[in-house]
Protein backbone atom coordinates (compact mmCIF):
# COMPACT_ATOMS: atom_id res chain seq x y z
CA UNK A 1 0.00 0.00 0.00
CA UNK A 2 1.50 3.33 -0.73
CA UNK A 3 -0.30 5.14 1.18
CA UNK A 4 -0.81 8.23 -1.46
CA UNK A 5 -3.23 10.18 -1.52
CA UNK A 6 -5.83 10.92 -4.55
CA UNK A 7 -5.81 14.23 -5.94
CA UNK A 8 -9.21 16.36 -5.61
CA UNK A 9 -8.66 18.57 -8.50
CA UNK A 10 -10.65 21.90 -9.34
CA UNK A 11 -12.77 20.46 -12.24
CA UNK A 12 -13.99 17.81 -9.61
CA UNK A 13 -15.17 20.40 -7.27
CA UNK A 14 -16.50 23.32 -9.49
CA UNK A 15 -20.35 24.25 -10.00
CA UNK A 16 -22.22 26.11 -12.39
CA UNK A 17 -23.20 28.47 -10.36
CA UNK A 18 -22.71 31.29 -12.35
CA UNK A 19 -24.22 33.64 -15.46
CA UNK A 20 -22.38 35.31 -17.69
CA UNK A 21 -22.83 39.39 -18.18
CA UNK A 22 -21.89 42.61 -20.48
CA UNK A 23 -19.87 45.11 -18.30
CA UNK A 24 -22.24 47.98 -19.41
CA UNK A 25 -25.33 46.47 -18.11
CA UNK A 26 -26.88 47.66 -14.63
CA UNK A 27 -26.72 46.73 -11.25
CA UNK A 28 -30.63 46.52 -11.04
CA UNK A 29 -29.95 44.48 -14.58
CA UNK A 30 -27.28 42.28 -12.41
CA UNK A 31 -29.61 41.94 -9.31
CA UNK A 32 -32.22 40.52 -11.67
CA UNK A 33 -30.31 38.39 -13.34
CA UNK A 34 -28.70 36.95 -9.45
CA UNK A 35 -32.37 36.53 -8.84
CA UNK A 36 -33.81 35.16 -12.09
CA UNK A 37 -30.29 32.76 -12.74
CA UNK A 38 -29.97 31.90 -8.73
CA UNK A 39 -26.87 31.90 -9.25
CA UNK A 40 -23.77 33.87 -6.60
CA UNK A 41 -21.55 34.71 -9.10
CA UNK A 42 -21.59 36.79 -12.08
CA UNK A 43 -18.96 36.76 -14.64
CA UNK A 44 -18.42 39.22 -17.08
CA UNK A 45 -17.82 38.80 -20.58
CA UNK A 46 -14.38 39.68 -22.53
CA UNK A 47 -14.89 42.92 -24.76
CA UNK A 48 -12.63 41.55 -27.19
CA UNK A 49 -9.64 39.14 -27.76
CA UNK A 50 -6.92 40.72 -25.80
CA UNK A 51 -9.44 41.95 -22.91
CA UNK A 52 -9.64 39.65 -19.34
CA UNK A 53 -12.74 38.30 -17.57
CA UNK A 54 -14.67 40.30 -14.64
CA UNK A 55 -16.01 38.84 -11.56
CA UNK A 56 -19.33 40.36 -9.72
CA UNK A 57 -20.20 39.25 -6.19
CA UNK A 58 -22.88 40.45 -4.11
CA UNK A 59 -20.50 41.81 -1.60
CA UNK A 60 -19.13 44.14 -4.22
CA UNK A 61 -22.73 45.43 -4.72
CA UNK A 62 -23.15 45.90 -0.96
CA UNK A 63 -20.05 47.59 -0.59
CA UNK A 64 -20.18 49.82 -3.90
CA UNK A 65 -23.67 50.48 -4.37
CA UNK A 66 -25.42 49.99 -1.10
CA UNK A 67 -23.08 51.53 1.08
CA UNK A 68 -22.50 53.85 -0.43
CA UNK A 69 -26.39 55.14 -1.70
CA UNK A 70 -26.07 54.56 -4.98
CA UNK A 71 -28.93 54.51 -7.41
CA UNK A 72 -28.57 50.07 -8.90
CA UNK A 73 -30.61 51.70 -12.01
CA UNK A 74 -27.50 54.41 -12.84
CA UNK A 75 -24.78 52.42 -11.94
CA UNK A 76 -23.16 50.30 -14.33
CA UNK A 77 -21.66 46.17 -13.47
CA UNK A 78 -18.24 48.09 -14.92
CA UNK A 79 -17.73 50.40 -12.16
CA UNK A 80 -18.37 47.80 -9.16
CA UNK A 81 -16.95 44.13 -10.82
CA UNK A 82 -13.04 42.88 -9.79
CA UNK A 83 -11.08 42.79 -13.29
CA UNK A 84 -8.94 41.23 -14.09
CA UNK A 85 -10.09 38.06 -12.15
CA UNK A 86 -7.83 35.81 -11.04
CA UNK A 87 -8.71 32.24 -12.32
CA UNK A 88 -7.21 29.08 -11.35
CA UNK A 89 -7.40 25.82 -13.54
CA UNK A 90 -9.30 23.24 -13.50
CA UNK A 91 -6.55 20.63 -13.26
CA UNK A 92 -4.95 22.54 -10.28
CA UNK A 93 -5.20 20.49 -6.94
CA UNK A 94 -7.75 21.82 -4.80
CA UNK A 95 -5.14 22.29 -1.63
CA UNK A 96 -3.33 24.52 -3.77
CA UNK A 97 -6.84 26.55 -5.19
CA UNK A 98 -7.66 27.01 -0.84
CA UNK A 99 -3.86 28.52 -0.74
CA UNK A 100 -4.31 30.72 -3.46
CA UNK A 101 -7.93 31.99 -1.82
CA UNK A 102 -6.03 32.85 1.31
CA UNK A 103 -3.31 34.27 -0.33
CA UNK A 104 -5.30 36.72 -2.30
CA UNK A 105 -8.10 37.22 0.15
CA UNK A 106 -11.13 35.43 -2.43
CA UNK A 107 -13.67 33.73 -1.44
CA UNK A 108 -14.33 32.46 -5.29
CA UNK A 109 -12.90 32.35 -9.14
CA UNK A 110 -13.88 31.02 -12.48
CA UNK A 111 -12.38 27.87 -13.35
CA UNK A 112 -10.70 28.53 -17.02
CA UNK A 113 -9.34 25.80 -19.67
CA UNK A 114 -8.25 27.17 -22.53
CA UNK A 115 -8.98 30.96 -22.18
CA UNK A 116 -12.70 29.74 -21.82
CA UNK A 117 -15.06 29.65 -18.38
CA UNK A 118 -15.59 26.05 -17.50
CA UNK A 119 -17.44 26.95 -14.09
CA UNK A 120 -16.34 28.45 -10.70
CA UNK A 121 -15.32 27.21 -7.74
CA UNK A 122 -15.28 28.57 -4.23
CA UNK A 123 -14.43 27.81 -0.87
CA UNK A 124 -17.60 25.88 -0.02
CA UNK A 125 -17.00 23.54 -2.67
CA UNK A 126 -13.65 22.88 -1.65
CA UNK A 127 -13.99 22.56 1.54
CA UNK A 128 -18.00 20.43 1.05
CA UNK A 129 -17.30 18.67 -2.22
CA UNK A 130 -13.22 18.00 -1.91
CA UNK A 131 -13.15 17.18 1.53
CA UNK A 132 -15.32 14.33 1.25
Amino acid sequence: MSGKKEVVRVKDVMTQDYAMVDGLVTIKEALDLFKQKSVSVLLINKRHEDDEYGILLLSDIAKEVVAKDRAPERVNVYEVMAKPVLSVEARMDVRYCARMFDNFGLASAPVIDNGQVMGVVGYNDIVLKGLI
